[in-house]
């Protein structure tokens, strides 16, 4: 349909307008508070401070390029014709096969991945090591490409065969039953990739017995959440920035803290750490989380069947009209073109449950200072901006700011 592409274009050029004007008003308000505010005095000294100021522009200025390129490498993918000619050089592999149609999709998504390298190349070894966060070599860096680009094929290209050959098997719904198959697919992985998937990146040992790991599991028994262990990554060899994160539900549950994490933090900030990812799970975000992800996947699945069979949706771009492969792939490159205008929704919900989980850990350790005293130190470790504008926060935050978690804490 003619008018499609160019609903398309105004789609990319709109989404890109807004991008832009949020990074300038974000570097703007930044500009506003050079000096650190007398309020701030708390959180980061003034050399701290004015080199987080510095990392916030750098990241936005990058951020704005990487916008514009991103555009139009989307642009170029839509409107240049590569897409059809990556269709016909997998699809005459075997015409109309379930399998020539899955590589398109894996092969094609290992294709799209390489524009993408050198501003990430850009990140790690120019952004980041100005201000003291990357860790890694370039060796390490290419590494980590190949695996990545390996894993998406090895993971992307039986999972693709799969969903389509279950079309042809289950007629018209085949869309609740794809559904069901990648997201039962998920729930798997979520148990399977701290065992498989992760190791294959990073080293993970058990945390030593000792005062933390005593602290740490008497905070489990005490909120009645138990995990299968305790391990420790090493992500000190790729970045200075630190993070911990549960995988895993059930027994199977893993509690993985960054070496850098511990390296940052006292041992009361560490167990109000976990408290508050404990905080996660006992307040249902998880559940809720899950439920909310298979709801809008199974949305996504019935557009896709639509747009299979709408006439007018494969061939605006030059690809074979009610071919669900090139559906599938058109599908993922235009989405975020509408789902951004939603995704502060989703930052509310995803704040919202932050502050929930933050009060479980003040509950749990019965004050809010072991809490408090992480946040700090932690946004003093990773240069964190403590001074965002109101309307970039609201559009891109998953957490709320420093401040604003500092308040409702009391």
């Amino acid at each position: 349909m003619d008018w499609l592409p160019t609903v398309v274009l105004a789609l990319i050029l709109l989404r890109l307008g807004a991008q832009l004007a949020l990074e300038a008003l974000n570097r703007a308000e930044g500009r506003r508070h050079a000096a650190r505010p007398p309020g701030l005095a708390g959180i980061m000294d003034e050399p701290t401070y004015a080199k987080s100021a510095g990392y916030t522009q750098a990241k936005s200025r990058f951020a704005s390029f990487e916008l514009v390129y991103d555009a139009a490498v989307l642009a170029v993918l839509l409107f240049s014709g590569v897409l059809p000619w990556l269709w016909a050089r997998f699809d005459t592999l075997a015409p109309g096969a379930a399998w020539s149609g899955a590589l398109f999709l894996a092969g094609t998504g290992v294709l799209l991945s390489l524009p993408g390298l050198p501003l990430g190349w850009w990140v790690q070894f120019r952004l980041e090591e100005k201000f003291g966060f990357n860790q890694s070599t370039l060796r390490l860096w290419i590494a980590d490409q190949v695996k990545s680009a390996l894993l998406g094929l090895a993971i992307g290209f039986p999972l693709a065969w799969a969903l389509l050959a279950l079309v042809r098997q289950v007629g018209p719904h085949w869309w609740v039953w794809g559904f069901a198959l990648l997201f039962g697919f998920q729930l798997l992985m979520i148990v399977l990739y701290p065992k498989l998937i992760l190791p294959l990146f990073n080293k993970l040992s058990p945390l030593p017995a000792g005062e933390l790991r005593a602290r740490l599991l008497a905070l489990g028994e005490r909120t009645g959440f138990r995990a299968q262990t305790i391990e420790v990554m090493d992500g000190s060899k790729r970045s200075g920035h630190s993070n911990a994160f549960f995988t895993g539900f059930g027994r199977f549950r893993r509690i993985v803290l960054f070496d850098t994490l511990m390296a940052q933090l006292a041992p009361e900030e560490l167990e109000a750490v976990l408290a508050h990812e404990i905080g996660h799970y006992k307040l249902g975000h998880i559940p809720r989380f899950l439920v909310l992800t298979a709801g809008l996947q199974l949305g996504a699945f019935a557009a896709v069947a639509w747009l299979a069979q709408a006439p007018w949706f494969n061939t605006a771009f030059g690809l074979p009209a009610g071919v669900l492969a090139p559906a599938f792939l058109l599908f993922g490159l235009l989405g975020g073109l509408v789902t951004f205008w939603f995704s502060p929704l989703g930052h509310w919900l995803s704040r919202r449950h932050e502050y929930q989980a933050d009060a479980f850990a003040k509950n749990a350790l019965g004050t809010a200072a072991p809490m408090t005293g992480a946040l700090r130190k932690l946004a003093q470790k990773n240069l964190s901006n403590l001074t965002p504008h109101p309307l970039y926060s609201t559009v891109y935050y998953s957490h709320p700011t420093i401040l604003e978690r500092l308040r409702a804490l009391g």
